[in-house]
């Protein structure tokens, strides 16, 4: 299989991974034939790449850093929980969610069971969903990156859940902001700016009242947008005065933002998005964070379409850990349009005349 924009599909394709809706539900299914009609729904819904089959690359498969099925289902009790939150009133407090730290702990406890058994901690997130899901399915993103961050710092278990239980309520405070804010793709006025920022200090008291819930879990909804150098919010916090929770939940929360499409912007790639964590170090993020957090980031995924300085395009089919900028390509088109009369791969890493221009 393949990723590309969906620019490049042809009616024909097929859906070589499912499609996500916002409560993790399936809204296309894998070996689903495209047409036109479907390929112009996606655009509408603002999916940008897909996965599709191709007889060239019918054996690369992404590693998957977490099953379909367990994102499923914490994608769907984020969704309903937070839409509790949502439809009910604030003065309700635990009567909304009783056992509320329960059920996310055994939520994570299940995205833990499979990093715990990976072979080595590479995240590659592969999910495709809507917009509408981005809420949802980001907050499982930021749970699985924040769960290896936790475990290349050696964290115990009970700390692992702590971040982990964090992590995926670091942002319950929306359920506090307007839908039209959320999804506005103009500037946000000042006013409604503030109502947004909120959100942090929303989901921490919503958070604390909750008896099962540690108190350093609350700090990741209160302190996920305070930066390294104190020029965030709510309280302007500087360094270590920042939970490292909160600081591990920081960097995955911007990371998969930045590689998730939102109204406002396209996505980044991921070697984008980690130029970006290099260039914020020790002002956003503390840097040594940000180095170990890049450690275990997959720049180029199995199965992303790459163009090179040669003209070539190829698919990733194979990434090394001493050499994540320099993966090993299938070549799927040369430099002339053609085929080649036979697939074969490049080891970048010994090719250092080619260069990767761009992902397409």
């Amino acid at each position: 299989m393949r990723r590309v924009q969906i620019g490049l599909v042809k009616p024909g394709d097929k859906l070589a991974k499912p499609i996500f809706q916002d409560n993790g539900s399936v809204l296309l299914g894998e070996g689903v034939e495209l047409n036109e009609r479907f390929i112009n729904r996606l655009h509408t819904l603002g999916i940008d790449v897909i996965y599709i089959e191709d007889g060239l690359t019918e054996d690369l498969v992404p590693d998957e850093t977490l099953s379909d099925e367990t994102r499923r289902h914490a994608a769907d009790v984020i969704y309903k929980t937070m839409n509790s939150f949502k439809e009910q009133s604030p003065i309700k407090g635990r009567a909304i969610a009783p056992d509320l730290g329960r059920t996310f702990r055994n939520v994570f406890g299940e995205i833990m069971t499979e990093l715990s058994t990976r072979p080595n901690v590479l995240v590659n997130l592969t999910s495709i969903h809507t917009t509408d899901g981005y809420l949802f399915q980001h907050a499982v993103n930021v749970a699985v990156l924040a769960g290896v961050m936790g475990i290349a710092k050696g964290y115990n278990r009970n700390q692992l859940e702590e971040l982990g239980v964090g992590a995926l309520m670091f942002d319950i405070g929306m359920t506090r902001v307007p839908k039209e804010l959320l999804n506005k793709s103009g500037k946000l006025t000042p006013e409604e700016r503030a109502i947004v920022e909120n959100h942090t200090k929303d989901g921490f008291d919503i958070l604390r009242k909750y008896h099962d819930i540690s108190i350093v879990s609350a700090h990741c909804a209160l302190q996920h947008h305070e930066r390294y150098d104190g020029t965030g919010y709510p309280r302007g916090l500087k360094r270590d005065e920042i939970h490292m929770y909160a600081q591990i939940v920081a960097i995955a929360d911007v990371y998969d933002a930045l590689t998730s499409p939102r109204p406002h912007r396209k996505r980044y790639t991921p070697s984008e998005a980690i130029e970006f964590l290099f260039a914020a170090g020790n002002t956003y993020f503390d840097f040594d964070l940000i180095k170990l957090f890049c450690r275990h980031i997959s720049i180029y995924p199995v199965s992303t379409t790459l163009l090179l300085s040669s003209g070539q395009i190829g698919v990733v089919s194979v990434n090394s850990e001493l050499a994540l900028h320099r993966p090993r390509i299938r070549i799927i088109r040369e430099a002339d349009g053609k085929e080649p009369a036979t697939p074969y791969d490049l080891e970048l890493k010994d090719e250092l005349h080619l260069t990767i221009v761009k992902e397409i």
